[in-house]
């Protein structure tokens, strides 16, 4: 068998063209987190504690300025961008909780389709031993 037709194989089975499709879907998903996350989250956690910009908070390790923006802060030198790890953390709460919540749906999902199946198996036999009678 050549390498294209393995390759050919491989690519036409079901669970590769999910995973893609899946990636696909969580990388769009994740843009949409991070816009909700740096638009709407962070702007009102910055006016809640006082108009506070995290995305400019930042510990400068080279003796620049405290009151520089972090761009030009990082074109002076090294910083520990503090705020913009604070935006990335919220962003993976943020996601991981709504996978937590997906997953709880399809769980619950599941177990009604496997309680639904149960009952109808046992009408079934119950049926089929009436019947039999």
């Amino acid at each position: 068998m050549s390498m294209a037709s393995e390759f050919k194989d491989f690519i036409s089975k079901g669970n590769v063209m999910d995973l893609a499709v899946g990636v696909i879907i969580g990388a769009a998903f994740g843009k949409i987190v991070d816009s909700v996350v740096n638009d709407v989250i962070m702007p009102i956690a910055g006016k809640i504690f006082g108009g506070l910009d995290f995305s400019n908070m930042y510990i400068p390790l080279n003796g620049q300025e405290v009151g520089l923006a972090l761009v030009e802060a990082k074109k002076a030198g090294a910083v520990l961008a503090y705020g913009n790890f604070i935006t990335v953390v919220l962003n993976f709460i943020i996601l991981a909780f709504i996978i937590f919540q997906m997953v709880k749906l399809v769980n619950r999902l599941k177990r009604a389709n496997q309680q639904l199946r149960l009952r109808h198996q046992m009408t079934s036999y119950y049926c089929a031993k009436f019947v039999m009678r």
